[in-house]
């Protein structure tokens, strides 16, 4: 595809997101909104999903683009002085993440992100708290060895259960299933671990998730079955990207050309960087797990018992299970590393 067509660029996004049109992703991102309700009242997970956008003083949005940001996105709007006023816009974006992730959001900006030139900032902050429907037992936590890609290995906290587990072989991988608590709240989250029979083989299991968009429907454990060995590493993740280089190498071209949200004729936005950064905690109790996103927008998402002994790399999913919406995502390398 040629990169300097706007057009196409457009249809490169939306086939990332697997959506066909715009309205089609406004009407999804609406649904994914509802869903992601506070569910602790009812017994459920603690859940929040926020949208912001700030918006240069100077930048006169259309009435249309104004709407969808009011009624499908639920964003907050504010207007700033990004020309004068740079730094201060950096610090309340960073404020604002920290404040809808409970703290474990931090500095989602840098302060070079923002300058005279920037005209528009949509951020996303998504918060997820919740337990197992079965907690595991923490005197049956032992230390163990986890073994990485290069052939080292670390020791780190392993849980343990003799209970049965939702567990499902496949060719080449395992997958689990492990259900948080609901109590009276009808959706369903569960964590699915996906861990590989080989230990250098997750640049495979990535590409077949990614290639194949019904790949995690067809791939989740249906069923309890009786597990020999079993064990799980506690973990906890942080970390942060600028993304804009990644989203090209998925054939997302940079910068996108936004145009028709502005009621000058000529005028169009483009990304100049996009920064995310996430935090999730794994322990006998549950989990505990935040994003945050910015986008900086300048001027101009079996029978028998079995084994699951993820000792070695693996990829987890938390998914609500009654819409297959994806709430988190990502890929543990070495637990012993925050």
């Amino acid at each position: 595809m040629a990169a300097g067509s706007k057009g196409q660029t457009l249809d490169q996004v939306l086939s990332f997101l697997k959506t066909k049109n715009l309205d089609e992703l406004n009407t999804r991102l609406s649904k994914l909104l509802s869903l992601m309700a506070d569910g602790s009242s009812s017994g459920g997970p603690r859940l929040s999903f926020i949208n912001g956008a700030w918006i240069d003083k100077t930048l006169s949005l259309k009435t249309s683009f104004k709407q969808i940001l009011n009624n499908v996105y639920k964003a907050t709007c504010k207007q700033v002085d990004f020309l004068n006023k740079a730094i201060e816009a950096v610090i309340e974006v960073n404020t604002w993440a920290e404040k809808q992730t409970t703290g474990l959001i931090k500095d989602i900006l840098p302060a070079e992100a923002v300058t005279g030139v920037t005209r528009l900032i949509l951020a996303n902050a998504v918060y997820f708290k919740g337990t197992w429907k079965e907690k595991f037992d923490p005197s049956m936590t032992k230390d163990s060895d986890f073994h990485l890609i290069d052939g080292s290995k670390v020791k780190v906290p392993f849980m343990r259960s003799y209970e049965k587990q939702l567990v499902c072989e496949y060719d080449g991988f395992k997958v689990l299933g492990l259900p948080y608590s609901h109590g009276e709240d009808k959706r369903r989250f569960t964590m699915y671990m996906f861990l590989p029979n080989e230990k250098g083989s997750i640049p495979l299991l990535l590409e077949k998730i990614g290639s194949q968009s019904d790949f995690l429907e067809r791939h989740l454990p249906r069923e309890q079955v009786r597990v020999g060995r079993f064990m799980i590493p506690k973990f906890n993740i942080s970390f942060g990207f600028e993304a804009s280089d990644m989203l090209k190498e998925l054939g997302v071209v940079l910068p996108f050309a936004l145009e028709g949200i502005t009621e000058m004729a000529d005028e169009s936005l483009g990304v100049s960087s996009i920064h995310h950064k996430a935090f999730l905690e794994v322990n006998e109790e549950g989990t505990e797990a935040a994003a945050a996103t910015a986008m900086v927008f300048y001027f101009g998402i079996t029978p028998g018992p079995v084994d699951f002994v993820a000792d070695h790399p693996f990829l987890f999913v938390i998914r609500e299970d009654v819409s297959g919406e994806v709430l988190f995502m990502g890929q543990v390398a070495n637990p012993s590393v925050r």
